[in-house]
């Protein structure tokens, strides 16, 4: 069946069927204008587990998710899907997460990773398999990128979109990237781990195609990431949390501050959403959860705007999303999934 047939049998208003994939929507990766990498690996992870389930937590509550989409019609028929996960890297995951913990207990317990010593062994082990699920998530990017797909990478922790970064970059002269996040992330090899989730931003701009970094809602972060943004010439730009309030407090409306925003990107940009830069009480099993934060449609209106603007998304991540007691963080996911891959492809002409 081609997808224009599977188009005309399917019935948006219908249940999600849960013999299709993401969103019960009918389309192969080959049909699908936009393609989701799912990543489930967390091995840094400092605080809270269970950032390896959500690309599985997300998908699964994906089907109780509305097709509509109040800005796009028909939204549905750009064709959305879910590649199928890696067991080895969830497995791999598992597997140096345990030991990763351990390190950091010794770390904790004030032991130093001396040369040839266990926490020197698993520090470099773990290096090393960062390196390895870079490179597999580069080359799966490249793959649909080569096949003019948009790519989604839905995570597992910030760490796992490096390797999306690296692949648009094979593929781009130059784009900025749009962080949104309650963590600047623009730690030095964070507790030892050179590919740490806390490092995704200073890993993004060792990248000479990565024009600028614009971080939006960071309201926790220290000294030396502080420096960098401030000893970056303009490379990085950050409207901190706190000063959004501030001037929302003061009167100042957030489509004047989403302007702001918008004025400090370039036509290219690549969105990278931590789900923390969200309101914790969007996303309370978040592995590092920080008061403060945006509302839902804050983040949507300001992505709507860029769209708008004509300013191109060319790629995105959503990451660190992890399950609790009940589907809630699942199900907000979800809903920003569709939100903002429509947005993206409404953005490179797919609508």
């Amino acid at each position: 069946m081609s997808k224009q047939d599977k188009i005309n049998n399917f019935d948006p208003n219908g249940l999600g069927d849960a013999n299709n994939n993401i969103y019960g929507l009918p389309f192969t990766t080959e049909e699908a204008e936009v393609v989701i990498i799912p990543v489930p690996w967390e091995v840094t992870v400092s605080y809270s587990a269970g950032t390896a389930l959500g690309p599985q937590v997300i998908y699964n509550a994906s089907y109780q998710v509305d097709l509509f989409d109040p800005k796009i019609e028909d939204a549905w028929k750009i064709g959305i899907a879910m590649d199928t996960a890696s067991d080895d890297i969830a497995s791999k995951s598992e597997s140096l997460r345990r030991k990763a913990e351990k390190y950091i207990e010794m770390l904790v317990e004030g032991e130093v990773a001396e040369p040839g010593s266990e926490m020197d062994e698993i520090r470099t082990l773990i290096n090393e398999e960062c390196v390895k699920m870079n490179t597999w998530v580069k080359t799966k990017a490249l793959s649909f990128i080569d096949k003019n797909k948009i790519v989604a990478l839905l995570g597992g922790d910030h760490s796992t979109p490096l390797g999306l970064m690296q692949a648009l970059a094979e593929r781009n002269n130059s784009f900025a990237i749009l962080q949104i996040d309650a963590h600047a992330d623009l730690r030095d090899a964070y507790e030892g781990f050179e590919f740490s989730h806390a490092s995704i931003m200073f890993n993004a701009l060792k990248i000479p195609q990565v024009s600028k970094l614009v971080q939006v809602g960071i309201r926790d972060y220290c000294q030396a990431e502080f420096d960098i943004i401030n000893s970056s010439n303009g490379r990085v730009v950050t409207f901190f949390d706190r000063d959004i309030k501030h001037k929302q407090l003061e009167g100042t409306p957030w489509s004047s501050i989403c302007n702001d925003i918008i004025s400090q990107l370039p036509n290219e940009i690549y969105l990278s959403f931590d789900i923390d830069g969200l309101d914790p009480k969007l996303c309370p099993n978040t592995g590092t959860p920080v008061a403060g934060g945006f509302e839902f449609e804050q983040i949507l209106m300001l992505i709507e705007r860029i769209v708008d603007s004509g300013k191109r998304i060319i790629a995105f991540d959503i990451n660190e999303v992890a399950p609790g007691g009940d589907e809630w963080d699942a199900n907000v996911g979800a809903r920003l999934l569709y939100r903002i891959a429509n947005m993206v492809a409404k953005s490179n002409g797919r609508v």
